[in-house]
């Protein structure tokens, strides 16, 4: 039985294998329950008892060293390059399209480079907001019907935890941390119980700026107001102040550009009047000031704010606000070459 054994190690210390599939036939061959080793496993009861220690010996040493001979072979197929490790096995066979940037991302980041131009940094907050940042800070009334279940979602039926409804609460934050002067512009999405439409949205995006300091004018608005509406729509573009109200604003305006389908002498979109609405502006109210920590007798600002959605509407008469928030691909592939 030693002569076998030591056949079985030579045939063993001589074994190759081209591949991983061959490389298990000899494991199998070998090692298996019903291979060459098991069978001399199974012959050894009969082996005389004064050369078992001997026998044994010879057994454990050609099980070890044809185990260690199906490791080296297998590490050496492991490390061995295919070339197509790199190869994507799960990728679809047809070609890969680019993707394209979001309209209102586009738009965004266009509303944030002219403020940037400005001075203007971008400031964040979370949506999820308390009242005293989205209303009290704001000088809104208590019975003021913005804070109303029709217009406002609340967490969990608490009526201090919401969504925020614009971003104005980012102002009053950083207003309440940073010391004049402020100059921020505040992106960001905001949430208001509406009924969905092609006007209208349950969630929608808004841009708004702020800049106080002191010695600050309605001059000073106006001025950022006409560089804004002219970089965004062109060098012809004009601007309109209507007086408004707003509580956290006084005085408070909304602007109108001239419409810039037809230049201002009327058509279909701006119902021939020549003006198209954007957005709402003002003189930081002074309660809002003095609510934040801010002396409103040494200082005053301006605020303004405007929906990313709006502005996207009038640089591309997109006339359904649904489309934005549906993700159709032939929508947004029309986008291209915006980007």
């Amino acid at each position: 039985m030693i002569d076998k054994i030591k056949a079985l190690l030579q045939e063993v210390e001589n074994m190759k294998a081209a591949n991983a599939e061959e490389l298990e036939a000899l494991r199998i061959k070998y090692l298996s329950k019903k291979g060459e080793i098991s069978a001399l496993m199974n012959d050894f009861r009969n082996v005389a008892a004064d050369q078992k220690r001997e026998v044994g010996k010879f057994l454990n040493e050609l099980k070890e060293a044809t185990q260690n001979k199906i490791n080296e072979l297998k590490e050496g197929f492991d490390n061995v390059q295919t070339g197509n490790d790199d190869i994507d096995l799960t990728r679809t066979s047809y070609p890969i399209e680019l993707g394209t940037r979001h309209p209102l991302s586009i738009v965004k980041k266009e509303i944030c480079d002219i403020f940037g131009r400005l001075g203007f940094s971008i400031a964040e907050g979370p949506e999820i907001e308390d009242d005293w940042h989205v209303f009290s800070s704001l000088n809104f009334a208590e019975d003021h019907p913005a804070r109303d279940m029709q217009d406002t979602f609340f967490i969990q039926h608490n009526p201090d935890v919401l969504l925020r409804t614009h971003t104005s609460s980012v102002q009053t934050r950083v207003m309440e941390t940073q010391e004049p002067p402020i100059r921020i512009i505040c992106p960001g999405r905001v949430y208001r119980n509406e009924a969905i439409s092609y006007r209208a949205h349950c969630f929608f995006h808004q841009v708004e700026a702020l800049y106080v300091d002191k010695n600050v004018s309605f001059a000073d608005l106006k001025q950022a107001l006409l560089f804004f509406a002219k970089e965004m729509f062109g060098p012809e573009t004009k601007i309109r102040l209507r007086p408004s109200y707003f509580p956290f604003t006084e005085p408070s305006a909304e602007m109108d550009i001239s419409c810039n389908l037809c230049g201002g002498k009327g058509c279909a979109f701006c119902k021939h009047t020549g003006w198209v609405e954007i957005l709402g502006c003002g003189m930081v109210d002074p309660n809002v000031l003095e609510n934040c920590g801010i002396d409103s007798k040494v200082y005053t600002g301006y605020a303004l704010g405007m929906g990313i959605e709006r502005i996207t509407n009038l640089k591309y008469q997109v006339k359904d606000l649904r489309m934005f928030s549906e993700n159709d691909v032939r929508f947004l592939k029309q986008f291209e070459s915006a980007n």
